[in-house]
């Protein structure tokens, strides 16, 4: 217990889904916590599970992430509220149900807002901050479909590829100076992650697809990827059978490609 005593810890995505099971995991390992999500209801429910569990102190800041040019204001604001952030987990994220040609512009360019340029510009804003401060680490949330092409997620997929290609480079660059990057890459985990997901024209899917439902738990998923916070570790896989997959892409490229174009990507 206590493992992250001390620790200032900043989850976006907090409010369900993994970013709330590992809100729990940490309170639970007595962490000081700053949530951000969307709805500031739920954020208040899982703040106050999370005293109860035994997270030191929590704040929430609820925030909409597409909104980029205020994303420096929040970074700030959320430094500010305890003076240091020795954790920045970037966790929220928007995924997609529609092919590529009738994925609508608007749709590609509103979940690379989310799911890639919000956590560029929260990582560039506290990073010099965080080497000031003698080092930190730097987790984000990417997806296996962040190694491979997968159906009906053009512009998902292509957010999570970039996630490995910033955080990658990130840790190449300033490993020496203390910060440590982990990359979480779920398979399917049970989330609300496909009934948020955004159709051709931006409506929600509204649906909970047979591969989600199927999925570990988010309760198994937050244990998991906390454990690999403490560790350090450099990435993560989270889920179960699927996460064969990138193995399979690593080590005969050509057989993945012919697997995803079989995936029933609902």
């Amino acid at each position: 217990m206590n493992k992250f005593i001390d620790k200032v810890v900043w989850i976006t995505g907090s409010s369900s889904g993994i970013g709330e099971q590992t809100a729990y995991c940490l309170a639970k390992e007595t962490a000081t916590l700053i949530l951000t999500a969307l709805e500031e209801d739920l954020l208040q429910k899982v703040k106050t599970q999370c005293i109860n569990l035994g997270a030191a102190a929590v704040e929430i800041l609820p925030f909409d992430l597409s909104k980029l040019d205020m994303l420096d204001e929040l970074a700030e604001k959320a430094w500010n509220l305890f003076g240091k952030i020795d954790i920045m987990y970037n966790n929220a994220g928007i995924s997609q149900r529609a092919n590529t040609i009738d994925t609508e512009l608007k749709v590609l360019m509103k979940i690379m807002d989310i799911n890639y340029y919000a956590p560029v510009i929260i990582t560039k804003h506290l990073l010099p901050l965080m080497i000031k401060n003698g080092g930190g680490q730097l987790v984000v949330t990417t997806s296996i479909a962040g190694r491979f092409g997968f159906p009906l997620r053009s512009a998902y997929s292509s957010s999570k590829h970039a996630l490995y290609g910033f955080f990658e480079t990130v840790q190449a660059e300033y490993y020496n100076k203390n910060i440590k990057v982990t990359i979480v890459c779920p398979g399917r985990v049970q989330t609300n992650i496909s009934l948020y997901a955004l159709e051709k024209d931006g409506t929600r899917h509204g649906k909970m697809d047979a591969g989600q439902a199927g999925g570990i738990s988010a309760e198994q998923a937050g244990r998991i990827i906390t454990n690999a916070i403490y560790k350090k570790k450099r990435e993560v896989l989270v889920g179960r059978k699927e996460l064969i997959m990138a193995y399979i892409k690593r080590f005969f490229p050509g057989l993945a490609a012919k697997i995803a174009r079989k995936i029933k990507s609902m």
